[in-house]
């Protein structure tokens, strides 16, 4: 009797700690960026002489779609990567450019991400675009049910990947408008393969008012 109390006992501690994880209640809270934050971002450009840029320049003038890619050679970013390729007509239409931003930059990881992504890759050694709080997901993303649909969704649509770098620390998507206009989308990846909502992302692009134009209304 003793010991079917401790085996009933530790199953219903293993049910509800499964529970719990496919709950939000042990997820770290994102912290908004402040534009302010986000500008003084350093990037650095992936050519065979890199470049150093403040991250304002690339939406100062009209804008942009800024994607922060948790691990390039997971299959679930290059889903969404593909997925937010997919608006680059819109947004070309808008005269808004698509940018993404990796944290590390090994072996021929980008260059195998660059047939999902169609915009410019930039490199953010110092991971500020996963703050200004980053947020980790271990291996308890492993029993989330919303990850496995990620995975199934994902496996499904044809995409691949590897196990490359490093993949814990969440990414997410932001639209930010030009000059002072703000940030006006930031979507931040809650669980491996939390996907930005493409009509949220579209809708926040067609608010943006090209600075050329703002000027002129002055």
């Amino acid at each position: 009797m003793g010991m079917w109390s401790i085996g009933a006992g530790a199953l219903g501690a293993a049910a509800l700690a499964l529970l719990l994880a496919n709950t939000d209640v042990f997820l770290s809270k994102p912290q908004k960026a402040a534009l302010e934050y986000l500008e003084d971002i350093d990037l650095k450009t992936l050519e065979d002489e890199p470049r150093t840029l403040k991250a304002k320049e690339l939406w100062e003038k009209n804008g942009a779609v800024i994607m922060a890619v948790r691990r390039p050679g997971c299959f679930l970013c290059r889903e969404e990567a593909s997925d937010l390729s997919s608006l680059k007509p819109k947004l070309d239409e808008l005269g808004v450019p698509l940018y993404a931003v990796v944290k590390e930059h090994i072996k021929n990881e980008v260059k195998d991400f660059q047939p999902y992504f169609k915009g410019e890759i930039f490199l953010d050694e110092k991971k500020k675009f996963y703050g200004p709080q980053r947020r980790k997901m271990m291996f308890m993303g492993f029993i989330r049910l919303g990850v496995w649909y990620n995975f199934f969704r994902a496996w499904n649509g044809g995409f691949s990947g590897n196990l490359e770098g490093e993949g814990f620390v969440l990414g997410g998507v932001f639209v930010v408008g030009s000059g002072k206009q703000g940030i006006l989308l930031e979507h931040r990846e809650k669980e491996f393969g939390d996907k930005v909502n493409l009509l949220s992302v579209l809708e926040a692009a067609k608010m943006i008012k090209p600075q050329t134009l703002a000027s002129e209304k002055k």
